[in-house]
């Protein structure tokens, strides 16, 4: 068995308690709250800049929101492995997945469906990862709202970068990446 020693991923999974993460971009900073969640004050900071003036695209563009369902959200993980990183979110803030209802559950499904199609058409893949680490001792790097990542892998994507020099390297910028997904999923519905 090979192991893939990840230790980019531990200094950011063990900080997690330490160091105060907002989950507010920088561009949507005149959110004053603080709900205790990445997630919840995503949502959170991009509603408030819409009530004050901000448009719905540009504020979900700035907080990394791809789509809006009725019971879940996909936006881009800020810290990817690869190119085209998403998750699949409930609004819902629940840590368990038996926790939440039905309708929800089913609409993750469905948009990890739509996420795979999107992949696929963008970034033409020869793979995908899909899963959920429900708990810290699982990794889950937000233990207390459950999410769904999704992202694209290809053979040999993982370089001496990666495993020499501790550093990933990808080749597509943040805001690009929304900008495709965005435009991939209104492709879709």
């Amino acid at each position: 068995m090979d192991h893939l020693w990840t230790p980019w991923r531990y200094r950011y999974v063990t900080s997690a308690d330490k160091a105060k993460r907002s989950g507010v971009p920088a561009a949507l900073d005149g959110w004053p709250g603080d709900l205790g969640c990445v997630f919840c004050n995503l949502l959170a900071a991009v509603d408030h800049a819409i009530a004050n003036g901000m448009t719905a695209d540009e504020a979900e563009a700035a907080a990394g929101l791809v789509i809006r369902g009725t019971h879940c959200f996909i936006c881009l993980n800020a810290y990817p492995y690869t190119s085209g990183h998403v998750m699949v979110i409930p609004y819902a803030h629940e840590a368990s997945l038996a926790a939440l209802p039905a309708e929800t559950t089913h609409e993750m499904m469905d948009l990890a469906q739509k996420t795979e199609q999107v992949m696929q058409q963008l970034y033409k893949p020869q793979g995908l990862n899909f899963g959920m680490n429900l708990g810290e001792a699982a990794g889950a790097g937000v233990a207390g709202h459950l999410h769904l990542h999704a992202l694209p892998r290809w053979s040999g994507d993982t370089s001496f970068m990666t495993t020499i020099a501790e550093t990933r390297v990808l080749p597509e910028d943040l805001n690009e990446t929304w900008r495709r997904m965005r435009a991939g999923f209104a492709e879709l519905i």
